[in-house]
C-alpha cells in the first residue's frame, strides 16, 4: 500500500471519528434526563433533570446559554479530549458555553433541574 494511500485513510478515519463524537446528541445519548421543549431553525430549547452522581454519557452541545432552575453544587465535565472542569452553579445562574462535547456527573446534593438554549447555525 502506498504511503499516500495510507494517509488519505489515516485522514478519513480521522474525520469519521472526530464527526462521530460531536455528533452526540444529548436526547439520544440520555433519555430520561433530557426533553426537547422546543426547537426550530435557530435554536433547541432542553429540559435537563438529573440527581447527584449519575453520569451521563460522552454528549455534544452546540453554543448554548444554560439557566439553573434548581440544584446547586458542582458539575464534573469532562470533555472529549480528557480534560477535567468542576463548576459550581447557582440556583438562578445562566451561564454562557461555547460549543463542546462532554460527560457529564452533577455532584451536588438531592436533583439538579437545568435548561439548555442550544443555538443553531453557530
Amino acid at each position: 500500500m502506498s504511503a499516500q494511500l495510507v494517509a488519505s485513510s489515516l485522514a478519513l478515519v480521522l474525520l469519521f471519528a472526530a464527526g462521530t463524537v460531536r455528533a452526540q446528541d444529548p436526547v439520544k445519548v440520555a433519555p430520561d434526563h433530557f426533553t426537547v421543549l422546543l426547537e426550530n431553525e435557530r435554536v433547541r430549547v432542553l429540559d435537563f433533570h438529573t440527581d447527584a452522581g449519575v453520569k451521563i454519557p460522552l454528549h455534544s452541545h452546540p453554543a448554548y446559554i444554560s439557566y439553573s432552575i434548581a440544584g446547586a453544587g458542582k458539575t464534573k465535565f469532562t470533555s472529549a479530549g480528557g480534560k477535567v472542569t468542576e463548576p459550581t452553579a447557582k440556583t438562578g445562574q445562566a451561564t454562557w458555553h461555547e460549543p463542546e462535547t462532554h460527560t457529564s456527573e452533577y455532584q451536588g446534593t438531592g436533583s439538579a433541574h437545568v435548561l439548555l438554549i442550544e443555538l443553531k447555525g453557530q
